[in-house]
């Protein structure tokens, strides 16, 4: 029976990671460093949320360490990071705004488990 105070993936369980970065751009190696940083991201399943934040839903606490440990791995030598975790309830609760037109968050959508 479905009880409406359950949900699947709890809201203060799962995770959203946010990386924000800004990394040098003015050299050519520069450049291809930066985007080889962004490159990797969007490889690990992180989406694009504003030119240098980007964010991935994480569906437990073990699988956002999984994926901060990635990141970690994969620091350039020179630039800022850094990497955040807020829990789903509190990304739920941001106001993103188009102009001043107030636009809903993404919900995430239920993904496949195999154990």
């Amino acid at each position: 029976m479905y009880d409406e105070h359950y949900t699947r993936l709890n809201q203060y369980r799962s995770l959203w990671i946010l990386v924000f970065f800004d990394l040098p751009t003015e050299t050519r190696k520069e450049r291809k460093i930066a985007s080889t940083f962004r490159k990797k991201l969007l490889d690990d399943g992180f989406s694009m949320f504003q030119f240098s934040i980007y964010m991935r839903f994480c569906a437990s606490r073990e699988n956002a360490e999984v994926h901060t440990k990635r990141i970690k791995n994969n620091l350039p030598e020179h630039g800022k990071i850094g990497v955040m975790q807020i829990t789903d309830k509190q990304f739920g609760m941001m106001e993103l705004f188009y102009g001043k037109k107030l636009v809903e968050t993404d919900k995430p959508s239920q993904q496949l488990e195999l154990f």
